[in-house]
């Protein structure tokens, strides 16, 4: 599975991120691609306990299935998946600035993120994450909103 924790993969999201641009356009949702770079930095932000966020209930499975759904089970996470409203681009997450200084500061996030142990916030979904599930979320956080456009 592929995780933060494994160089290659950390690599692979970091090019992938590098090489977006101010004229990627989504294959789907409601943020362009500035506003998609400040929310994967804001995101980054709440495990680093950044960024305190509300307890959010987006189902009624257990946590344990929600979580094996979310981390282990051979699927890409789906389109309209909920976000939460303290990092949402029109709610409150931190508004696009300069597109390449915004790039440079989500690359810092995702390697200080990635270099991180503990402690952990709790993570509003899923509670308690360990440092391996908080890697998995990482990678496959990163890869859904690089995955919308069409990276």
């Amino acid at each position: 599975m592929k995780t933060l924790a494994n160089v290659p993969d950390l690599i692979n999201i970091r090019a992938r991120l590098a090489g977006l641009t101010p004229a990627d356009q989504a294959l789907w949702g409601q943020m362009n691609v500035a506003q998609m770079i400040c929310h994967l930095s804001d995101s980054f932000r709440v495990p680093l306990g950044e960024v305190p966020t509300a307890p959010l209930k987006i189902s009624s499975l257990p946590i344990p299935i929600m979580k094996w759904f979310a981390f282990k089970a051979p699927m890409k996470w789906p389109r309209g998946t909920p976000t939460l409203p303290e990092v949402k681009h029109d709610i409150g997450g931190t508004p696009p600035a300069e597109f390449q200084a915004d790039l440079r500061r989500l690359l810092r996030y995702l390697d200080a993120f990635a270099e991180h142990t503990a402690p952990w916030a709790s993570h509003p979904i899923f509670g308690p994450l360990t440092t391996a599930e908080w890697m998995r979320w990482g990678y496959l956080h990163c890869d859904h909103h690089l995955r919308q456009f069409g990276r």
